[in-house]
């Protein structure tokens, strides 16, 4: 069976009582929690820092928290964000004058790294640096904003994605980040994915448990069905 992870993204939390919102996601059954960054430059939105990510370890959260960086440059993001306690951090390639060196600086920083694609990004851009990587993401919506609907094509770039980190032989995670529903989530895990983040697909119900629980539903039947 795979390990499928959950992580809530916290954009589409209630920002006045986050402390509690992610207290509360994780106690109904989320296994990570997702920061996406935003700088205003290389997306045209601004949300949050390190800051936000120390201020949640500071309220008691011990589980892991997974930083996607859409900034540009990457490498100081990379720095401040490590000194916090996260653990993933995953940039865009594009973002970095030298990526293999942002990279290394994540690993050296004792978090795990990964590289992040866009929608129009090919796989084989970064066959090269797969092997270095803990977590590849592929979007499924074009970075900036949260809410937008899954992009159908990504299904196929998942599949690539899976094949050539198979072709490795190493344990690395392939997370897909945008308009991941209950309604889409079976196809995406039965292309290869393993790591699901979505916003209002729960932070936007009444009931998470609930909203996390119609998630493994579907991924538990994509499995039964040898998916």
């Amino acid at each position: 069976m795979t390990d499928f992870v959950i992580a809530p993204s916290i954009l589409a939390a209630d920002f006045a009582r986050l402390g509690e919102e992610v207290t509360a996601v994780l106690a109904a059954g989320a296994d990570m929690i997702h920061f996406d960054v935003m700088d205003n430059h290389y997306v045209p939105n601004l949300t949050v820092g390190p800051m936000v990510a120390k201020a949640l370890r500071n309220f008691g959260i011990t589980a892991p928290i997974d930083v996607h960086l859409m900034v540009e440059p990457v490498d100081e993001m990379i720095s401040q964000f490590a000194a916090v306690g996260v653990d993933y951090i995953t940039f865009h390639p594009e973002a970095s004058r030298h990526v293999d060196r942002s990279l290394q600086l994540i690993k050296d920083a004792g978090c795990k790294a990964g590289l992040v694609l866009n929608p129009g990004t090919e796989v084989d851009s970064i066959k090269t640096l797969l092997p270095q990587l803990d977590m590849l993401l592929l979007m499924s919506v074009n970075p900036g904003f949260g809410g937008q609907k899954f992009i159908p094509y990504v299904v196929d770039k998942v599949r690539q994605a899976r094949a050539a980190i198979d072709a490795t032989g190493k344990a690395i995670r392939l997370q897909v980040d945008g308009g991941v529903t209950a309604d889409n989530i079976a196809n995406i895990a039965a292309a290869g994915a393993d790591t699901f983040v979505a916003g209002s697909a729960i932070f936007g119900k009444a009931n998470y448990a609930l909203a996390i629980a119609a998630l493994r539903e579907q991924l538990a039947q994509s499995q039964l069905k040898g998916c």
